[in-house]
């Protein structure tokens, strides 16, 4: 019976590179693999067929042999001989799997890991997130154990080679026609044993503990801005680095001031007469106070700025500005004088038409166009 060509077994072309026929042996081989496949002699054929044209076209040699004088080149060299061998197919599966099973032989399993990272959330002030503090906070962490300096050994006492796995961290186990690695269940892929454990952290090497750090902040953070403190998490295992610390800032609501990255935003509340009239007002600012000229005749709304007077966040050189919105405060608890008073006041706008009062004048200017849309 002829062979068939060894690049129809493997489904690709002749010019195949060697990825797409490592990729579609791996796929023959899932599918035919006689694990999978019990009792089933064609899928044993097939296997062994996919076995051999990947043996001969990932070869560098042969594959070029083949290419020129097909089987007839390579058979002496590449022939599947008189069995099935079960060591080969360990053999070819470690060079095309191991890439997804994570490892070839005699590679060991590292049991040292890093210590996780904390987060931790520092609430400040305005005044503190403006111009930087020094703020101490308070945490509890997993902290290496003083006792035995991380091993884990009892003082005086250190750790053994484990006895299952001689050391490997690992143990083989066979399952078919597979020889499979995994980690040793006794040593749990350290390769050694702690025989007699510290009596503070129970051989783990580690204990809950509570601190104390200062958290330096500098002048500008803002809400979401984060501080990381390297080296102040969670300390590492069996050797490993410690993680690091990272402070999420959340800055307060203030009474007065709103910020939007470097600018400011208050409300001023301004007397009736001084909007009317005009005059001065005191405005308060983050480093002290500063006078700001009211215009006369200035309605509630009207946002005025103050240059300079804002924020110089933490990335930034450029101080941002302080915008005041005014609000004008209608007077409340009048006694009778100036209730009457009030009254011959509004007696006096009114008599001079809406010309003292324009954006009442347009409001009804407007209801009214409403009102007669809805009636045409």
């Amino acid at each position: 019976m002829s062979k068939r060509d060894l690049y129809e077994v493997l489904g690709v072309s002749r010019d195949a590179s060697a990825a797409a026929i490592k990729k579609a042996y791996r796929r023959q081989a899932m599918k035919h693999h006689p694990d999978r496949n019990p009792d089933d002699a064609g899928a044993e054929v097939a296997f062994k067929e996919a076995k051999e044209a990947y043996e001969i076209l990932s070869d560098t040699e042969k594959r070029p042999i083949y290419d020129q004088f097909g089987h007839a080149g390579v058979d002496r060299s590449a022939g599947m001989g008189g069995g099935f061998n079960a060591g080969d197919v360990g053999d070819v599966f470690g060079d095309v799997f191991g890439d997804i099973f994570g490892g070839g032989r005699g590679r060991s399993r590292s049991n040292v890991y890093r210590g996780a990272d904390l987060r931790y959330v520092l609430s400040l002030d305005l005044g503190q997130a403006v111009f930087g503090d020094t703020v101490n906070i308070e945490l509890s962490t997993l902290a290496q154990c003083e006792t035995c300096a991380g091993s884990g050994a009892r003082p005086g006492t250190s750790s053994v080679t484990c006895v299952t796995c001689g050391g490997q961290g690992q143990v083989r186990r066979q399952q078919g026609f597979f020889s499979i690695q995994q980690t040793c269940p006794k040593c749990r892929g350290t390769g050694q044993v702690i025989e007699n454990p510290c009596a503070d952290c129970q051989g783990a090497g580690r204990q809950q503990k509570h601190k104390t750090l200062a958290v330096k902040v500098p002048a500008g953070v803002d809400n979401g801005d984060r501080i990381r403190l390297t080296g102040e998490g969670e300390a590492g295992q069996n050797g490993g680095p410690p993680g690091d610390l990272y402070v999420d800032i959340q800055v307060d609501a203030h009474d007065i001031f709103e910020r939007d990255g470097a600018d400011l935003h208050c409300t001023v509340p301004v007397a009736f007469a001084t909007a009317a009239l005009g005059g001065q007002v005191t405005v308060p600012t983050l480093d002290g106070q500063v006078s700001l000229k009211v215009p006369a005749e200035t309605q509630s709304g009207k946002v005025f700025r103050i240059r300079g007077k804002g924020v110089k966040p933490v990335r930034s050189s450029q101080t941002g500005d302080l915008f005041c919105c005014i609000e004008i405060e209608t007077p409340v608890k009048l006694n009778a004088e100036q209730k009457e008073l009030l009254g011959k006041f509004n007696d006096a706008l009114s008599a001079g038409g809406d010309r003292h009062r324009p954006r009442s004048s347009s409001w009804k200017d407007g209801v009214k166009r409403f009102f007669d849309d809805i009636g045409s």
